[in-house]
């Protein structure tokens, strides 16, 4: 499966951190340090290994807990509707 963006945002990035508004409807977001790293990772198409692999690259992280976090990231950001899975 492949996880790809599923809106277009207006962002800005400050610092480390990305500030996100959904034009159509006004909804904005806030993206911590790795969220902001995999909403940037996401300007393509990717699997979650090449999510986790950019992740691990970027942080000092296990590879059991960036698993572990990363999931429940996607699925945080598929539940707001940012974030879609699709075959390959």
């Amino acid at each position: 499966m492949m996880y790809r963006r599923n809106i277009a945002l207006l962002e800005a990035e400050l610092g480390p951190e990305l500030v996100a508004l959904a034009p159509e409807d006004g909804v904005c977001f806030g993206f911590n340090a790795v969220a902001a790293s995999v909403w940037k990772l996401l300007e393509r198409p990717r699997s979650f290994d090449e999510i986790k692999a950019g992740l691990l690259a970027e942080y000092e992280v296990g590879d059991e807990q960036c698993g572990n976090e990363l999931r429940v990231l996607l699925a945080d950001l598929q539940q707001r509707k940012l974030v879609r899975m699709d075959p390959r």
